[in-house]
């Protein structure tokens, strides 16, 4: 009895902590300044070919981005690193420059300031520009950060995001299926509806499935690490059986696995991309042997995220870093940010994303595997 009234008042604890936290406010230009005013239409010039911008065309960024078309200020709302902004049909569309077709209206222009009719809008929840002094230690994200205060903020952002129907993306590297703690912690935030999507490469659900199917990964005991015999066979007789089972699902019925990230995932619902790589054993089925395929289905994901955490995988993290803009419109027009964590043991990872341009990544440089156990009991969840 004692232990169900504490469980009670833990949970209701988290609930007020859901309730407290609160999304910085968004904060528009002032439209009736005079520089947005006098400033001319965005200049559109038509794409003079499938596949090919105009010369001088604008490419965007992670902020916020207005463009003057008729003399009405657009945001470009469904916004991308490096793509192109199409004006169609009173909107501004966000489009990637593979995807272009001849004749598509392209806003043309390299100035960020109302000069051709464009404004770049980095500090519209007020994260830029904030005052600091000039000299001050420890500005960079390192091994000696105090990490405390990103975690305790990243519990109250997930029942956030879960209590209010945001949208959260895992992407996550093959460390996690190699230790049977993190497989069950990640397990658990599945099932309590802490992950919405999760991106990840081939590794990370074969290795995770062999977990499941073999009791280890890469041929190690998951628990003691410890290499059994012929080990080094067991992903590959992991991906031969799912592809004689035809598919993931069909795998997990009929060997009847029962625990795992991507049993779970699959049990839970939860969508994921594997992105196929050349390093690839096997595929399983289910990998994208098209990059391009695999760029899509992983920003089908991306351009509902409300919360992306990156973890023990640098490439997946910059891939996703370039599709992620700092905000979401949401169905109702509200503006709100976009949160990006990304977890790494490497600093040089961690700090990447900032050189690559993803300005808003918040960087926790950490084993990956303490990283997701400590979230999952930083929720109040068992392992």
């Amino acid at each position: 009895m004692e232990w169900c009234i504490l469980s009670e008042n833990r949970n209701s604890e988290q609930e007020d902590m859901s309730m407290a936290f609160q999304l910085r406010k968004y904060h528009a230009p002032d439209f009736t300044e005079a520089k947005f005013q006098s400033a001319p239409d965005a200049v559109l010039v038509p794409a003079p070919q499938d596949k090919t911008a105009p010369d001088h065309f604008h490419a965007l960024s992670i902020f916020p981005e207005y463009f003057k078309i008729h003399g009405t200020w657009l945001l470009a709302e469904d916004s991308r690193m490096d793509c192109v902004p199409v004006y169609q049909d009173g909107r501004v569309l966000v489009v990637e420059p593979r995807n272009l077709k001849k004749g598509d209206l392209v806003v043309t222009g390299r100035t960020e300031n109302c000069e051709d009719g464009i404004y770049v809008h980095p500090d519209g929840f007020g994260s830029i520009n904030q005052e600091k002094d000039v000299f001050a230690f420890r500005q960079n994200r390192s091994r000696e950060t105090s990490f405390s205060r990103d975690y305790d903020e990243l519990y109250d952002l997930l029942r956030y995001e879960k209590a209010h129907g945001g949208y959260v993306v895992w992407v996550m590297g093959p460390a996690f299926s190699f230790d049977s703690d993190a497989r069950n912690a990640f397990s658990r935030l599945v099932e309590n509806g802490y992950v919405n999507a999760l991106l990840a490469g081939n590794a990370l659900a074969t290795h995770d499935l062999e977990g499941a199917y073999l009791g280890t990964a890469l041929g190690q005991d998951i628990y003691t690490q410890e290499s059994v015999k012929n080990g080094h066979y067991n992903h590959l007789a992991t991906i031969n059986r799912v592809r004689q089972c035809g598919s993931i699902p069909k795998f997990i019925e009929e060997e009847h696995i029962n625990n795992g990230i991507i049993y779970n995932c699959v049990k839970h619902q939860v969508p994921f991309v594997l992105a196929g790589s050349i390093r690839d054993d096997g595929p399983l089925p289910e990998v994208y042997g098209n990059v391009y395929e695999a760029q899509d289905a992983m920003r089908n994901h991306v351009r509902k995220a409300t919360t992306v955490i990156c973890l023990a995988t640098m490439l997946h993290t910059i891939a996703t870093g370039n599709m992620t803009p700092s905000f979401r419109v949401l169905p109702d027009g509200t503006i709100r940010e976009v949160y990006f964590y990304c977890v790494d043991i490497s600093e040089f990872t961690v700090n990447k994303l900032t050189d690559r341009g993803s300005l808003s990544a918040r960087g926790i440089v950490t084993n990956a595997q303490d990283f997701v156990t400590n979230v999952c009991k930083g929720l109040g969840l068992s392992l």
